[in-house]
């Protein structure tokens, strides 16, 4: 009877025993492709959390210009000519406007 032997065999005792497993090579695969090849990737995954944190800051900014323009709107209803004076520059005929810019 012939008896097959690998020729490989010492080189393979001298591999650790962890990396000859495969389920490492296994879970190696699936890690690599989840990482890299995923329709849900890492780099999708980033891109996603940057464009949520933009917009939640766009949100932010919205509510700040809603917030002011309510507050113009309430002061267009109480004194429309102080309004129309401060904001637009708008004048009577008979009249100067001076406009002063404080500089910081």
């Amino acid at each position: 009877m012939l008896k097959l032997t690998n020729p490989f065999k010492p080189y393979m005792n001298k591999i650790p025993a962890p990396i000859r497993n495969p389920y490492f090579w296994t879970l190696i695969l699936f890690v690599t492709w989840m990482f890299f090849f995923d329709r849900h990737n890492v780099f999708t995954q980033w891109d996603l959390i940057k464009t949520s944190d933009k917009l939640d800051h766009d949100v932010e900014f919205y509510d700040e210009k809603l917030t002011e323009a309510i507050q113009d709107q309430k002061d267009l209803d109480a004194n429309k000519e102080k309004f129309a004076r401060e904001k637009y520059y708008m004048k009577k005929h008979d009249e100067d406007v001076f406009i002063i810019v404080e500089e910081d």
